[in-house]
């Protein structure tokens, strides 16, 4: 299926996925979504990618390896409950940091932290096992 129509819109695909993937990750907290989900498409989309231009090519694309984006993501996961003890709260207790820009406030939070975390684990756990199954050593040249 590697077709001249396919690999001209295949990054167009891309790139509206990684955004909805982006938008499904960060409106996790408070409607349908998360990280799990949000990296599961933003995953779908490089597979896509890997499909269209081969799996070299898509890991160039990347520019980092799907393996270290996941380690990343665990490091986030674990460091956003981490964040509750120095409070002296119990461990993965919810912090929450009400930012006032202009005439809007932003509320951040160690979930939103830790959905990160999970995306960036999830994105790069399934890319990498996507990319290794279309046939690619898994070296970067």
């Amino acid at each position: 299926m590697n077709t001249v129509i396919f690999r001209t819109i295949a990054p167009l695909i891309v790139a509206i996925m990684l955004v909805f993937s982006a938008y499904v990750c960060l409106r996790g907290h408070n409607e349908p979504g998360g990280g799990f989900i949000g990296g599961l498409i933003a995953a779908s989309a490089i597979a896509i990618l890997g499909t269209a231009i081969g799996p070299a090519a898509a890991r160039r694309a990347l520019h980092i390896d799907p393996m270290s984006i996941a380690g990343f993501g665990v490091f986030m996961a674990a460091f956003s409950g981490l964040l509750s003890l120095f409070t002296g709260s119990p461990f993965m207790t919810s912090i929450w940091l009400y930012l006032e820009l202009g005439e809007t406030t932003v509320p951040l939070s160690t979930p939103m932290v830790f959905d990160i975390g999970v995306f960036f684990v999830v994105f790069g756990t399934i890319a990498a096992i996507a990319l290794g199954l279309e046939g690619d050593s898994g070296e970067q040249p």
